[in-house]
């Protein structure tokens, strides 16, 4: 694990949404190219989402218990929020679909004879339950407790690696991006120098005149518990009902107007880090977090590369919340004393704390409250003490900080990849539309 990580989420639970929805007029309507007349008639019981509780997919079974573990897991990662009973039945048909999306990625893996490794898939499981400070098989103790199972955990992460293995050999080996691509995107960057950027991510969830209500309530309950610690991506995951919910709700590198102006006149006034929400937008309401911001191509502090030592304490296991408290007091005083870099060494070893050396950090890369800190330190001079009771305590030493240029071109490399990888999304979604559409899928009654 990368010592300079300090935000690590628990429990990611990846759930398949549908694309946004919201309200059109007649008019706005886009063609299907289907025989459907405007004013048909739906003969027979009109209630298409009846919740089916099993399944046979290409004739292997999903249970109504497979769905229920899942749903477990989705209470642990969002620890227990109470959900409206419509909300619940919307997760479980959710859930549902990301099982048989699932079943689908470990079926065509092994028609495509990629095995997964159950080693590997053994020590993700292991390396999960150390997040939760936990041996495996106290994990699969406490998973069983809650109503789920280290079986549905490990099945999630094999389908994980199927997907991931198969993309590799079939789509990104294959996918390319042409230097008149690259090109075209870098004098659009260069058109758009001194603009504001947003990289933003969003939580949508549509509302109707009837239901703005409930789900004004639901969007408050999801901001509680972001605010608490909560996972963005993983509640963007099972919760937007926006296209880039698949990908934890990130919107990329947008400008304001590419917004709606409610998220705009937002964006505006947001910092890196900042969430805020319940935003209106057309068609209904908005979770926003900004990731980060940037002028186009103008240089910022925060494009500086860093030298940095950081100094940690692990607190013995059993540390009580009060007693870790107790012992980040004395950590912070003792560290505070640093007299430069050279002086780290002498300084961790006294406490019996971990120090590591890193160069050419990007201060981009650290969570926006440490990016603070940094731009307004002096060589030498420690940050305040962060971490968790789980994670233990550590503090970073800026031992050097290189300043960018005054402009910056645009970076060819960095253009190309991040083409790359939208081919590869877009063809990954058309992978698994395909994968769907030839199932064979039986649902039980």
């Amino acid at each position: 694990m990368n010592k300079f990580s300090t935000m690590i989420s628990l429990l990611a639970v990846a759930i398949a949404v549908p694309a946004i929805a919201q309200t059109v007029s007649d008019n706005d309507m886009p063609s299907s190219g289907l025989a459907i007349p405007k004013d048909g008639k739906v003969f027979g019981a009109a209630n298409p989402n009846v919740y089916r509780p099993s399944a046979t997919v290409n004739g292997e079974i999903i249970t109504a218990t497979d769905i229920e573990h899942r749903m477990a897991l989705i209470r642990i990662a969002n620890s227990d929020m109470e959900l409206p009973a419509d909300e619940v039945q919307r997760l479980r048909q959710q859930v549902f679909s990301n099982l048989i999306d699932e079943k689908l990625q470990i079926q065509e893996a092994r028609a495509s004879d990629i095995s997964i490794d159950e080693n590997l898939v053994n020590e993700q499981f292991a390396r999960l339950a150390t997040r939760f400070r936990m041996a495996p098989d106290k994990f699969s103790e406490y998973l069983q407790s809650r109503g789920s199972s280290a079986e549905s955990v490990k099945q999630q992460i094999r389908g994980e690696v199927a997907w991931d293995r198969l993309l590799s050999r079939n789509i990104q080996s294959t996918t390319n991006v042409s230097t008149e691509e690259v090109t075209s995107e870098a004098n659009r960057m260069n058109d758009a120098k001194g603009q504001n950027e947003f990289h933003l991510g969003e939580i949508y969830l549509a509302a109707t005149p009837e239901n703005a209500q409930t789900v004004l309530q639901t969007a408050r309950q999801i901001m509680e518990s972001l605010q608490k610690g909560g996972s963005f991506a993983a509640y963007a995951r099972q919760y937007s009902q926006a296209s880039t919910a698949v990908v934890g709700g990130d919107l990329g590198w947008v400008k304001s107007g590419q917004l709606p102006a409610s998220m705009a006149d937002a964006a505006n006034q947001m910092q890196p880090g900042q969430l805020v929400g319940p935003v209106e937008v057309p068609g209904g309401i908005s979770i926003m977090l900004m990731i980060d911001r940037r002028q186009v191509l103008t240089a910022d502090i925060r494009d500086a590369v860093l030298s940095l030592k950081q100094i940690s304490l692990e607190f013995p296991a059993g540390t009580t919340e009060s007693r870790a408290t107790t012992l980040a007091s004395q950590f912070a005083e003792a560290t505070r004393a640093i007299a430069g870099c050279g002086a780290a060494d002498d300084v961790a070893a006294k406490l019996g704390a971990s120090i590591v050396s890193r160069d050419n950090i990007a201060m981009r890369a650290l969570p926006p409250p440490l990016q603070a800190t940094l731009q307004e330190l002096q060589i030498g001079q420690t940050t305040q003490p962060f971490g968790s009771v789980s994670e233990g305590i550590s503090v970073l030493v800026l031992c050097g900080r290189d300043l960018p240029n005054s402009a910056t071109a645009p970076d060819l490399q960095e253009i190309e990849n991040r083409l790359l990888e939208g081919k590869v999304n877009k063809r990954a979604q058309r992978y698994l539309r395909d994968l769907r559409r030839d199932a064979v899928i039986e649902y039980s009654e």
